[in-house]
């Protein structure tokens, strides 16, 4: 088999997923569905959790016509309960695993080492159509720390009322002749500490924040890119992800240091399609494995897969105050754990 690279560009395409083969697992038919949600599931959830980061670095929210710009990196670790995946045999019809071991890497997975599987399908007469396939390695060797790295750029801006409007953009872009995507993101924090009296006197800022982002990804998928086994026409992947987050934020503003934190609950949703129309080759094999012939048949957007993440989160973070410079960490605890670095240029 030809092994090709599907490369899957997140986030002004610094995340590079390197998957040797992915399209090749079309050839398991409706099992292939099955192998891929368990296979991305760990990916997914990472990249939902992370684009839901770095939103803050402060409880105070600006002055009005108060501004920020804002470049940052989150990094999401993957726990190591999604690393790998369990092959349960019976939950597939048409493929078997041919190594014993039943653990299969994620594509997050530490194991680089792709994994082989047999198609067989029944056919007439007792014959069976057979092909195979390998699902790639997992990619954390490649990775920084291990982590799914997530850079933003976001642009603050003071409003009435002491609420800040927060926005990440990026327009679709062109990061190969394959590949492109765009990103769109809003949030709101509102002053919470206006209300509350004497308290408002203190170094002491209060807040609640919510945050909505959206992106996708496209892939260009042409037959120099699949298995022998395989012909493409009108072939694309697609990645999309919708997140949003909502928090309640504290913080401590001193002149040269700030301590912050929060608290709340990220939730998000994405798709992963196959599309195009696809011609398959299989070898007829009888019962005892002889190989009668082989046949091609055509299938048409065969991959489509959805994705769910939600839970609560909790953050603790620390930013030095320069004039008109900002440099802030902050490390967040959830099911995929997030650490924020990042730069502010803040006036106001």
């Amino acid at each position: 088999m030809k092994k090709i690279t599907f490369i899957t560009t997140f986030l002004f395409g610094t995340f590079v997923s390197t998957a040797q083969e992915l399209e090749s697992v079309i050839l398991a038919v409706d099992d292939s569905n099955i192998l891929l949600q368990n296979y991305l599931n760990p990916a997914a959830k990472g990249l939902m959790t992370s684009m839901n980061g770095g939103w803050y670095s402060t409880a105070k929210s600006h002055k009005k016509l108060g501004f920020d710009i804002t470049f940052g990196l989150n990094a999401t670790f993957t726990p190591s309960k999604d690393k790998v995946f369990e092959f349960i045999a019976n939950d597939y019809n048409f493929i078997s695993h041919t190594d014993g071991d039943t653990n299969v890497s994620t594509v997050l997975g530490n194991d680089d080492a792709n994994t082989e599987f047999n198609v067989s399908i029944p056919y007439q007469g007792g014959n069976f159509k057979a092909g195979s396939f390998e699902l790639p390695g997992g990619i954390a060797k490649d990775l920084p720390a291990n982590a799914v790295p997530t850079p933003f750029v976001q642009v603050g801006l003071g409003l009435p009322f002491k609420t800040t409007i927060k926005l990440r953009y990026v327009p679709k872009v062109d990061f190969t002749s394959k590949v492109n995507a765009n990103l769109i993101g809003v949030g709101l924090q509102h002053d919470l500490t206006q209300y509350l009296g004497l308290v408002g006197k203190l170094p002491f800022s209060l807040s609640v924040l919510g945050a909505y982002t959206t992106s996708s990804v496209n892939y260009s998928i042409k037959n120099g890119d699949v298995s022998d086994q395989i012909l493409v026409s009108n072939g694309n992947a697609q990645f999309k992800l919708n997140t949003w987050t909502v928090q309640a934020l504290g913080s401590l503003d001193f002149q040269i240091v700030t301590l912050y934190g929060g608290v709340g609950l990220n939730g998000g949703k994405s798709t992963f399609n196959i599309n195009g129309d696809y011609q398959l080759t299989y070898e007829i094999e009888s019962a005892d494995g002889t190989i009668q012939g082989s046949i091609v048949e055509s299938i048409s957007d065969p991959v489509s897969l959805k994705f769910n993440s939600s839970g609560t989160r909790a953050t603790l973070g620390a930013r030095l105050n320069l004039p008109f410079i900002k440099i802030f960490a902050d490390y967040t605890l959830q099911e995929y754990n997030t650490a924020t670095l990042g730069v502010a240029f803040s006036i106001r």
